[in-house]
């Protein structure tokens, strides 16, 4: 677990990064004092100090200087400048967790220089403690340090640790821009409420409990979702009929190739910084 002595820091105190730094002392992991948060805005480090008491940086290198576990919360066109800032700076037997999409393990250690790296992808909810996260770890992860990153995660909501690197990317497209088509789908489903002639405090309403009413009667009796959708699917019924029509427009298929499209991107993003290495390099 999480030693009170343990220094965490938060490299890039964006959204996620703050949320999981709150997570943390929500569930009694850490203390607000325990966490840094780096990055290059002043008024939003003076922001998170005033709102949770963290410990603030705008150095990067100061920031990782004797912490236990660092956290590489960054954008993914800012991660190239942020590991070369501290390659060779973070402590020896330290936790390097990257949430960054396409950031592959070997990428992120080579630049580091660091052999224990863990790579994750949260997805929104995991702001509210009900997230999941997809994440593998190197060999060089300790057992001590595989149950501090399963604490950390399990305080963002279910975790699920995976042994092929590949699984991440899709992860990426499925759970973690996944919230994304969850919204857009109640959005259209709240539209056609309004085209139908219900006001639109009451469409909401009604698209919102049934999309929590339909998990919560998965979670409790979990079935094979096609089972679920028959038992609310008549013979010639209006479930039927609606189904028809998305069938006919290709819903499965748009949808599938979305998170295709999505997964495609992700291993773009990790190729994209490979080149710029190497044209690095080759310069």
């Amino acid at each position: 677990m999480i030693d009170q002595s343990m220094k965490i820091s938060l490299i890039g105190p964006g959204v996620m990064a703050e949320a999981i730094a709150c997570n943390l002392v929500r569930a009694d992991l850490a203390q607000a004092k325990q966490i840094i948060m780096s990055g290059p805005r002043e008024k939003r480090l003076r922001d998170l100090h005033a709102k949770h008491g963290f410990s603030t940086s705008s150095d990067n290198q100061k920031a990782v200087e004797s912490s236990a576990i660092v956290m590489l919360c960054v954008k993914p066109q800012s991660l190239p400048s942020v590991l070369e800032e501290l390659k060779g700076r973070i402590v020896p037997d330290a936790l390097v967790i990257s949430i960054v999409a396409g950031a592959t393990l070997k990428t992120i250690s080579t630049a580091l220089e660091h052999p224990a790296i863990v790579r994750c992808m949260p997805n929104t909810p995991a702001q509210i403690g009900e997230g999941m996260t997809v994440w593998i770890p190197t060999t060089s992860v300790s057992e001590d340090q595989l149950e501090i990153c399963r604490s950390i995660l399990g305080s963002l909501g279910d975790e699920i640790i995976v042994d092929e690197e590949d699984y991440l990317d899709m992860a990426t497209a499925l759970s973690g821009t996944g919230p994304a088509y969850t919204f857009l789908f109640m959005e259209a489903l709240v539209d056609a409420g309004v085209h139908l002639g219900f006001p639109r405090r009451i469409t909401e309403q009604l698209v919102i409990g049934t999309v929590k009413g339909s998990v919560a009667y998965y979670d409790h009796s979990p079935s094979h979702l096609a089972r679920l959708r028959n038992q609310v699917t008549s013979p010639g019924g209006t479930s039927a009929e609606a189904l028809y029509y998305l069938e006919k427009a290709g819903f499965r298929t748009a949808l599938s190739r979305a998170i295709w499209a999505a997964y495609e991107r992700s291993v773009q993003l990790g190729k994209g910084r490979k080149r710029a290495e190497m044209d690095d390099n080759q310069g």
